[in-house]
């Protein structure tokens, strides 16, 4: 394979890769925010669905299995991070590792999971926006035969692509914003409902009611509570220092998370009954409902201030998938028109609006609970094949600058990429359709791969991380520190 390897010295003249380079502007506060951000929505929404087929106890055994997980796979995939900093993230890591077709399956997962989070999202942002509506006794009405919750999240779509065509730098900064309101809200609902836990309520017989099986059923939803934390890779190339920055982002958001997380857990189920927990789509507020008086101001409160926690997690995705697509389209996986950078705010616009478009009709089926499904089984694709891409590059490049060392290595990417592969298969068993929509996702996927990989291998080695790192050190792109 013909690989680029000269590069024209600094002369002045723009070198012909800069059209498609990121602007560098991050710290690690907005790495953080992001890290939080993409992710704080599943406290507010979606994860009690996973109530539906198991039980409070075979629940939180499921958020332990998954909290292990995301703990190790959070501390090995750093590595990689600061390795190879690149807007591509897992896909750099595969192809890097195990070449052209790897790299397309690790993109194409963590595609699927970036482009079907927002759709759930945002149904989740329509809801909340109606249950709100409802407390102040207004009735939203239908808008074009579609169910308010579903033309909202329509409406939130549109707004939120609009805010990142203005730049990077402006987003981030409302992800900022947001996830510190989105924070309080949570504080102040912990401290509204941990006064009234009933461990009663948890721990009532039969315990473990639907075994093993309540379980693996729950693991989607207990992966909504983590999904889309490995999306601050894709903000490596617009990171000032990405080399030291990315690890403080990411371990301090997901400390952030592993807290949130456990707390939210138990003082919902400690106040909601089940049959109703698992049920309704707004589980804060109708938590709050339950310990305060009657029309009291602070469930009006969590209800409106808990839209900022979907906020902060459907722009940081929006942020996420366009960062993805941008990077596929780059390397001619997906349609080059994705890897344009618009010339005055330098952002990939077509990376935004296009998935976006897709995100958009996906939430004309109004099925949250299988929207977050097929987005966590592209999650799990990526973190298994980028555990895979760590054990390789070990082996094969054991001299690559790697400023953050997995730590427990082994042991860490190895228990990962296990339950990894164990919530897969158990996905896979218990939701055979939607297994079968995602693997016919990949093949489309894969024909349009297999049809352009001939035309433009020689020129896709143009656009890889050891260019951009040289353009850095020679300053023809802004410099990355070590």
């Amino acid at each position: 394979m013909e690989t680029h390897s000269s590069h024209p010295s600094k002369t002045g003249s723009t070198h012909p890769l800069e059209e498609f380079a990121l602007k560098p502007v991050l710290k690690p506060i907005h790495l953080w925010a992001i890290a939080v951000g993409m992710v704080i929505s599943g406290d507010f929404f979606g994860w009690n669905f996973g109530l539906k087929n198991s039980d409070p106890v075979g629940f939180l055994i499921a958020i332990g299995l998954v909290t292990v997980l995301y703990i190790t796979f959070v501390f090995s995939y750093t590595e990689l991070t600061t390795a190879i900093p690149n807007s591509g993230g897992p896909y750099a890591y595969a192809r890097r590792a195990m070449g052209p077709f790897a790299g397309f399956i690790a993109g194409f997962a963590t595609l699927i999971e970036f482009v079907f989070a927002p759709p759930a999202i945002a149904l989740g942002i329509g809801a909340y926006i109606e249950f709100i509506a409802q407390t102040f006794g207004m009735a939203l009405p239908k808008l074009l035969m579609f169910e308010p919750r579903v033309w909202l999240a329509l409406l939130a779509f549109a707004l939120f692509i609009g805010i990142n065509l203005r730049g990077i730098k402006e987003a981030v900064m409302l992800e900022l914003v947001v996830t510190f309101v989105a924070i309080a809200v949570l504080l102040v609902f912990f401290a509204i409902t941990l006064p009234h836990l009933n461990l009663k309520q948890v721990l009532a017989p039969p315990v473990f009611a639907q075994g093993w099986g309540g379980v693996f059923s729950a693991l989607p939803f207990a992966i909504w509570f983590y999904l889309c934390i490995e999306g601050v890779a894709m903000s490596a190339e617009e990171t000032a220092n990405p080399r030291k920055d990315v690890p403080l982002g990411y371990i301090a958001g997901i400390g952030t998370l592993v807290f949130l997380t456990l707390t939210l857990t138990i003082c919902t189920l400690g106040v909601t009954p089940l049959a109703v927990l698992s049920q309704v789509q707004y589980p804060l507020p109708d938590a709050a409902a339950r310990v305060l008086p009657a029309g009291h101001w602070l469930i009006k409160a969590i209800a409106v201030l808990g839209v900022f926690g979907l906020i902060a997690s459907f722009n940081g995705i929006i942020i996420g998938y366009s960062r993805q697509a941008f990077a596929l389209a780059r390397a001619h996986y997906l349609p080059h028109l994705m890897a344009k950078i618009h010339p005055r705010t330098q952002v990939p616009h077509w990376a935004l609006i296009l998935p976006g478009v897709l995100g958009m009709a996906a939430c004309l089926t109004g099925y949250t609970d299988q929207i977050i499904t097929i987005s966590a089984m592209g999650g799990l694709v990526l973190y298994i094949v980028s555990m895979i891409s760590l054990f390789v590059l070990r082996s094969d490049d054991p001299e690559m600058h790697r400023p953050f060392i997995a730590p427990f290595y082994p042991f860490f990417p190895a228990l990962a990429l296990a339950l990894a592969g164990v919530a897969l298969v158990a996905m896979a068993w218990f939701n055979a359709l939607l297994y079968f929509i995602f693997l016919g996702l990949f093949a489309l996927g894969s024909l349009y791969f297999l049809l352009v990989r001939k035309g433009v291998e020689a020129e896709e080695e143009i656009y890889t991380v050891d260019d951009f790192e040289h353009l850095h050190q020679t300053g023809e792109l802004p410099a990355l520190s070590d």
